[in-house]
């Protein structure tokens, strides 16, 4: 029934006034914060809205923070926990090091732990053998994804994140990066670990893995994501944190005093939004029925979603009703019939079913037959079964 409702929806605009409590307004780029990145930005995750920023369009060296992409790649490839042996040339590389050798035995998973917490370039390299076959179509894997999550100022060279001439990335890039990486469950519940335990060697044996983000510790609510750091980039990083329902990604590059930077960016994100239930009124809403014992059936909502407003913002915010322009008799209470959606200008930032608030049952019909027209229907059965047969044996 759901899937025949969806085919026949048509929309309509609720434009009425909701109720909503306790948020102040935010502002992009508005001047009130002083960080030390040369590139900086801040945003609200659920929609990706910014919050702050600061030249974050300009293209740049984004260190280890790169292993963002290489880790989510490698997640997404699969068959994480297949043990195999490390390509010996993809960890012979400088700076950072989970700590491969020749010959190791490792898997996916504890690469992708190699590359998040102790940002090892060799770990970032074997993945990329691994899942690839070379570290070069690694890369063209990366500027590939890179185009589909609309990164247009990025561009890879490198699995680790180690300088190269056409190595860059833009503040509001990484954002849009980690705000994807974060949705992988597998992503999210490595990154935001301290230490991780993991095995790998010849044979192999259990390594515990120190992350390098400090805000994991530092920060009430932390939940990753990425350290970097090169001579030409600086020092780099991509963070997120997590309170009452709200999520915030900050981004900053090269930064003399990164950790402090995003302190005070989630200090201020945390003060501007708050996630609240959109507690609407769907009394008004009605769907007809044909058939019915009633000409009409209410709706009420499955829940009430929760969203990340400003008080600004929500006095933008609709909501389209998607229903049938009518439902057939019998229509059961708490059945499937339709959708609201909550949109702040074009983006949608919540949806919920509607589900039917009472039954209405058929209108059943009685039709009073003669004598003779039974006798008439009892013939015309017979006529009819035997066409059915005769069509079957010809």
């Amino acid at each position: 029934m759901r899937k025949q409702i969806r085919q026949r929806l048509v929309s309509f605009v609720l434009c009425g006034t909701l109720s909503f409590f306790g948020m102040a307004a935010s502002a992009a780029g508005s001047g009130e914060l002083s960080v030390s990145a040369k590139s900086a930005i801040l945003i609200e995750a659920s929609i990706g809205r910014v919050l702050y920023e600061k030249n974050a369009d300009e293209k740049l060296p984004m260190a280890s923070t790169t292993k963002i992409m290489s880790a989510l790649l490698t997640l997404e490839t699969g068959n994480l926990d297949a043990s195999f042996q490390v390509d010996d040339q993809a960890i012979m590389v400088e700076g950072s090091s989970m700590g491969l050798q020749k010959g190791d035995t490792v898997t996916r998973r504890a690469l992708v732990y190699g590359m998040l917490l102790p940002s090892g370039n060799d770990a970032a390299g074997a993945a990329a053998v691994s899942v690839a076959g070379s570290q070069e179509e690694f890369v063209a894997l990366m500027n590939q994804r890179a185009q589909m999550l609309q990164m247009t100022n990025t561009h890879f060279e490198t699995p680790s994140g180690l300088d190269g001439e056409e190595h860059y990335s833009t503040a509001r890039d990484m954002a849009a990066l980690a705000r994807a990486a974060l949705e992988n469950p597998e992503f999210l519940e490595i990154c935001c670990q301290s230490t991780g335990k993991v095995e790998f060697g010849n044979p192999p044996y259990t390594r515990y893995l120190t992350n390098h983000n400090r805000l994991l510790k530092e920060y009430e609510g932390c939940i990753g994501v990425k350290t970097g750091f090169t001579k030409k980039a600086g020092r780099c990083l991509v963070s997120a944190a997590e309170r009452d329902g709200v999520r915030l990604i900050a981004v900053t590059l090269n930064a003399p005093d990164d950790w402090n930077d995003h302190k005070e960016l989630f200090d201020y994100g945390f003060s501007q939004i708050k996630a609240l239930p959109l507690e609407m009124d769907f009394s008004d809403v009605k769907i007809p029925v044909t058939g019915g014992q009633s000409p009409e059936v209410a709706v009420i909502p499955a829940t009430y979603p929760t969203v990340c407003l400003s008080e600004e913002e929500q006095k933008k915010l609709t909501v389209k009703i998607l229903a049938p322009q009518f439902l057939y008799a019998p229509v059961s209470a708490g059945s499937f019939v339709g959708e609201a959606q909550y949109w702040y200008e074009d983006t949608m930032v919540a949806s919920v079913s509607l589900l039917a608030q009472a039954t209405v049952e058929r209108n059943i019909t009685e039709v009073k037959v003669s004598f003779w027209g039974k006798v008439k229907m009892f013939f015309k059965n017979i006529w009819y079964n035997v066409l059915g047969f005769l069509q079957k044996i010809w």
